[in-house]
């Protein structure tokens, strides 16, 4: 700590994105003057990106919302917390008792699992709602995993990860971590990851159509056409069961369907898919007989191979190929997270499986996966009436910016203006929050506590760590938990009750239910006894002593003296290292069977489709996304340390593709799709295979309303707006994003 009384140091795992990485912050006063690695942080190491080393910036940004906002006589104006709370419950509570929960939507955001109270609080909200409309940006991301982990293991949230640290060879296909930082593998040093398994002898494989930063450091680049990654990985799946490379090892007892998976791809040979997937047949028989001959394997898919037409059997076959080759559950290959705060571990043995469609979208009937529609439907279940049902007439944002983030914004803009009522929880006045009837600002995030209870079930090592608030909050101002908690009781019936009766109502559920569960440590204990116990200043605090004390490694409220609990975690102020990921097959397996299903129904009913494919050749240009190191979405535009340089929403193009169309570098092009027209500046660059053009997701800055000043100055334009939202994976529901046709123009001339 520092010796002067207005400089000091605090520690804080950076909430920007899913690395998680450690920080040590500098403050003065108030305020954070310079974020730096935290060295002794047991998962980083010191490890730090421009996002987190901008951290102060962010944390700061004069255009945060300070107080909230409640719109009166057609404009958002200050109001006390008070006042906005009154709102809330006046204008939620009437839509409910006249159409119904379902006339609410809830829309949540990606921070929403960057911050404890987005952790912590929403499912409750959900719960207490009982409302079926529930949309988030997973649909727009990476359901298509969700739901193929689900049918292969019976748990949407089974994701397994590389063993980045000790496997031999890595298969990457749509994924840049040296620009994200990875995703659903949460890794901080990602590139350093990389950098030691070459260093090591092994090998890196990266399927992608833009020579990415991490394309560039591979043994192997591969520029598939975009869209066909499920055709290229099925075609490995064939070349392994034709030339006798299967070897599912331990793998074997725990495995369901085998024999009609080796049926299922037989069409599927690299002769077959070379032409959809411009790749040359032998490469893809290399690539299988690579992966099969390594001593260990991951197969690692992300955000490319999930927005696609054939996101969910891309993402089934990223497992299938890790199975077939025995390296699923094993050291080295991909294996299951055991995070601190996950559910006390129950007996191996069958489950109640994973199931879809368990209710259909309002108007086009989609089905549900993992409890919510797609994103893409959200305008349209607001806007369109039909004899069955109410239209969503109300909707709760809470960290999410669907007009920049789901397909078609236009029509979603217009939308929200149509609604009898809506609530945002956001720092900032942004392109969706600007429609709200009442704004509730968080605090910053030096003000809060952090816990990752979402991405340490992604973490490639256990591990867990906690930070306090690095900074008081300011006074008069709640935290996000109460803020969070004020809501859920606003928009429940039970306005006005203190905030705290969340977290005493979550905690008894919780300790009754496993006071009941034969296999859990307080079995047949008192509930009431064991809440006494719990320890914390702070009713989520009390929260995460519970989780922690019931969890893996947890203390059993005293069945083991050196058990994981609050007290012992904050005396590890850079963590706790819980071991390298170990095999853990049959547990976490909740499928009926109690084994993977290999071949479950909805993939064999879909496979016809992916048949299909094999036939289909575009003649046109097709449209990919891009992530920058510097941004999240659309989160971060608004710190100028994060913008300009490489930063910049600018359409990648070939050199042979703007020479067809006479199109320069820095030409102003017009870029139309099903759902709109966009103009960006051109970037000539052969990082993009011919055919394909390239724009970055998040931008758009440019309505009015409202209070971004920085971001305004250089909005870029809305990729998502080329797309009408029609095209999905029918399978997760998830937007197709990548692979989309479009047509494009010098400015000035005709398309």
């Amino acid at each position: 700590m520092s010796t002067t009384p207005d400089s000091r140091t605090a520690l804080r795992i950076c909430p920007l994105c899913e690395a998680t990485c450690g920080l040590t912050l500098t403050i003065e006063g108030t305020r954070v003057t310079k974020a730096r690695g935290d060295r002794d942080d047991v998962f980083s190491k010191g490890f730090i990106c421009p996002k987190g080393a901008s951290f102060g910036a962010a944390d700061g940004d004069p255009d945060r919302l300070r107080t909230p906002l409640v719109r009166k006589d057609g404009e958002l104006r200050e109001a006390t917390w008070a006042e906005a709370f009154d709102a809330v419950a006046a204008g939620l509570r009437p839509v409910v008792e006249a159409h119904g929960p379902h006339a609410v939507g809830v829309v949540l955001g990606n921070p929403n699992v960057h911050t404890m109270a987005g952790a912590l609080y929403p499912p409750v909200l959900l719960a207490g709602l009982g409302t079926r409309s529930l949309f988030t940006a997973s649909t727009v991301d990476q359901m298509p995993k969700h739901v193929s982990s689900g049918l292969l293991y019976g748990d949407a949230h089974a994701i397994p990860v590389p063993d980045l640290d000790r496997t031999d060879h890595l298969l990457l296909l749509g994924a840049n971590p040296l620009e994200s930082n990875g995703s659903l593998c949460t890794a901080p040093d990602f590139p350093g990851k990389l950098k030691a398994l070459k260093a090591r002898g092994g090998t890196l494989t990266v399927v992608d159509p833009r020579l990415t930063r991490t394309a560039k450091l591979a043994d192997r680049h591969v520029a598939i056409r975009p869209g066909t990654d499920a055709l290229l990985l099925a075609a490995m799946a064939h070349v392994l069961f034709e030339e006798d490379l299967v070897d599912l090892g331990d793998l074997t007892p725990n495995v369901l369907g085998v024999e009609e998976l080796a049926e299922a791809v037989r069409e599927f040979s690299p002769e077959a898919v070379a032409g959809a997937c411009d790749v040359d047949a032998g490469a893809i028989r290399a690539m299988a007989r690579e992966l099969a001959a390594s001593p260990t394997a991951a197969v690692y898919g992300r955000i490319g191979s999930c927005t696609v037409p054939h996101g969910t059997l891309a993402s089934w076959l990223v497992d299938v190929l890790n199975i077939l080759t025995g390296n699923l559950d094993r050291p080295g290959g991909a294996l299951f997270p055991l995070a601190a705060t996950d559910k006390t571990p129950r007996p191996a043995g069958p489950g109640r499986g994973f199931a879809l469609g368990r209710w259909h979208s309002r108007v086009s009937g989609h089905p549900e996966a993992k409890g919510e529609l797609p994103l893409s439907a959200l305008a349209e279940e607001i806007d369109t009436a039909t004899p069955e049902g109410s239209p969503v007439r109300a909707l709760i944002v809470v960290a999410a910016n669907p007009v920049l983030s789901a397909p078609d914004g236009d029509r979603l803009d217009k939308a929200l203006d149509s609604l009898d009522f809506m609530v945002s929880v956001d720092p900032y006045l942004n392109e969706t929050a600007r429609h709200a009837d009442v704004v509730l600002p968080p605090p910053p995030p030096s003000q809060a506590p952090h816990f990752d209870f979402a991405f340490n079930a992604f973490a490639v090592r256990n591990q867990v760590r906690y930070n306090r608030a690095a900074v008081p909050l300011e006074d008069g101002r709640p935290a996000e938990t109460e803020i969070l908690a004020r809501l859920t009781l606003a928009a429940t019936g039970m306005h006005g009750a203190d905030p705290s009766a969340v977290d005493d109502l979550v905690i008894g559920q919780t300790l009754g239910k496993a006071v009941k569960e034969a296999h859990s440590p307080v079995h047949g204990r008192d509930p009431e006894e064991l809440a006494a116990l719990l320890t914390g200043e702070s009713g989520p605090e009390r929260r995460l002593d519970m989780m922690l004390r019931l969890g893996p490694y947890g203390d059993g409220f005293g069945a083991d003296p050196d058990g994981l609990n609050l007290e012992r975690l904050l005396a590890h102020p850079h963590g706790i290292d819980l071991g390298p990921l170990q095999p853990r097959l049959p547990q976490p397996l909740k499928t009926v069977s109690g084994k993977v299903e290999l071949l479950p129904r909805p993939i064999v009913d879909d496979l016809p489709r992916l048949r299909t494919a094999l036939r289909e050749r575009p003649d046109g240009l097709v449209l990919i996304g891009r992530r920058h190191l510097r941004s999240n979405n659309s989160w971060l535009h608004n710190v100028p340390a994060l913008t300009g340089g490489t930063n910049r929403c600018t359409l990648h193009i070939h050199p042979e593709d703007a020479a067809r169309l006479d199109i320069t570098d820095g030409d102003a092009v017009r870029i139309k799709g099903a759902g709109g027209e966009v103009t960006a500046p051109a970037e000539v660059t052969d990082g993009v295979r011919r055919g394909v053009v390239s724009l970055p997701h998040g931008w758009g800055h440019d309505r009015p309303g409202t209070r971004m000043s920085h971001a305004a100055l250089d909005p870029g334009v809305n990729v998502n707006q080329l797309l009408d939202g029609s095209l999905l994976d029918p399978l997760s529901g998830n937007a197709v994003l990548n692979g989309v046709p479009v047509e494009l123009a010098r400015a000035g001339a005709t398309l």
